[in-house]
């Protein structure tokens, strides 16, 4: 049971496990057919007849799977754990240093949400938001996956951050609305 998936163990990365190229651009298709196939393969119910230890074994593998697979389908928290991975660690919690004009910009939308008071205002800012994280999701595979610089997707991963942040707020003030 130590070796239940050929070739990978609990402490593979999620790219061994999922049997994918270490890289930030995926098929999320792929990506869903594998954690079907290992969930499948996994199943506790599958091991009853060895035992409470077989099990128990494969509960922890189906944890790991479904951890993996969080990471692996969420291209902010793929693009954070191939930046550890690659030993160029996100640390936001202790550094939330950015660029002046990120910041600046990050000013501005937020004095733009302080004064919109109509839903068209904030779909608009939203938009812009998105339209700016999608603009450093590119940037995020480029530098990870083409020029193999992970400390400068690391400030680019930080920055989506920001704006993950930052569209929540957006989203819970069109709530209110």
């Amino acid at each position: 049971m130590r070796r239940v998936i050929s070739g990978v163990n609990l402490q593979s990365n999620d790219f061994e496990l999922f049997s994918l190229i270490p890289q930030f651009e995926q098929d999320l298709e792929t990506i869903d057919r594998r954690w079907k196939e290992l969930q499948r393969q996994m199943h506790p119910d599958n091991f009853a007849a060895q035992g409470s230890t077989s099990q128990r074994l494969a509960m922890q593998w189906s944890v790991r799977i479904n951890e993996a697979y969080k990471r692996l389908k969420n291209p902010l928290k793929r693009a954070s754990y191939l930046c550890e991975l690659n030993n160029a660690p996100i640390e936001a919690e202790n550094n939330t240093a950015m660029p002046p004009a990120f910041l600046i910009q990050q000013m501005e939308w937020r004095e733009t949400l302080d004064e919109s008071i109509r839903a068209d205002q904030l779909l608009s800012l939203l938009e812009t938001v998105k339209s700016a994280q999608e603009t450093t999701f590119k940037l995020v595979g480029t530098l990870i996956d083409e020029k193999l610089d992970y400390t400068l997707a690391v400030a680019q991963v930080r920055k989506i951050m920001f704006m993950q942040s930052f569209q929540d707020d957006v989203e819970n003030r069109l709530d209110h609305l």
